[in-house]
């Protein structure tokens, strides 16, 4: 039993430290419960304090976790909470890039600059901002983990989401980029491109994508997904806790899609 139990132990976080941004949402909240279950201390992060505040609650932590107000877009918000995660644990060993917007749905003509620039700002700069801040911090304490979330929608094109789908082509070009960089100083830099998943999200893709009609569309969604349903958070968050864990030590600049099966058509 022993040999098992040493064979498993890789994918425990114990002595880690995380910092998770959109952590009030559906997968980072996921995500932020399944690494604190397997040892890891943990920053949340997010623009909704209410949300982050349900997160807490019932935890029962004993200190493992801390919660902190911010803004991905702004430099001074990120600067703020990556030295707050420090404050609170000394280190920086697994950064999850989580936070991200949708955006309206409309054709490209119609589609109004503030609103592109807005998810651009923050599924793109917010993910360029925290590898900015957070790679000096792991090469300080001999590399790290950074997952960064792209979806199936950074893999193909759809109507009506052009900004969501450039953001997140963007963020896998990002991932590679920092792998090139970093990947020899002890970093690994992974994307994930989660398919549909049961999430505020995707309801209100569904509103816009069909209104009046969303559970049409997802009737259609999942007939095409192989598994015959949506995924759920707590399947993304399980494939965000391998990739920090040292098990996934030697995978790096990869794209890791989870999506039941979706992306075979």
């Amino acid at each position: 039993m022993r040999g098992v139990a040493s064979l498993h132990s890789g994918n425990r976080l114990d002595g880690k430290v995380a910092l998770v941004t959109g952590a009030g949402g559906e997968i980072g909240a996921a995500s932020v419960r399944l690494m604190l279950a397997r040892g890891a201390k943990v920053a949340g992060v997010d623009r909704d304090m209410p949300a982050l505040h349900r997160l807490e609650e019932g935890l029962g932590t004993g200190g493992n976790l801390i919660i902190m107000e911010g803004d991905v877009t702004s430099e001074t918000s990120v600067l703020q909470f990556v030295a707050g995660t420090r404050e609170a644990f000394g280190r920086i060993d697994i950064l999850f890039n989580n936070a991200g917007i949708e955006g309206p749905v409309k054709p490209i003509p119609d589609y109004s600059l503030a609103d592109f620039q807005r998810v651009m700002d923050v599924d793109v700069v917010g993910v360029f901002l925290g590898l900015k801040y957070v790679i000096p911090v792991m090469i300080e304490n001999g590399g790290g983990a950074i997952i960064n979330a792209s979806s199936t929608a950074g893999l193909t094109g759809s109507p009506g989401v052009c900004a969501y789908n450039a953001s997140k082509h963007a963020v896998i070009g990002l991932t590679r980029s920092a792998c090139a960089e970093w990947a020899g100083k002890g970093i690994t830099i992974n994307s994930i491109t989660p398919g549909p998943i049961a999430s505020r999200m995707m309801t209100e893709l569904e509103k816009g994508l069909m209104p009046g009609q969303p559970h049409e569309l997802r009737a259609r969604l999942s007939a095409r997904i192989p598994a015959g349903r949506y995924g759920n958070p707590e399947e993304v968050a399980t494939l965000v806790a391998f990739l920090a864990s040292d098990d996934a030590r030697y995978l790096n600049g990869a794209v890791f899609t989870v999506d039941g099966g979706y992306m075979v058509h």
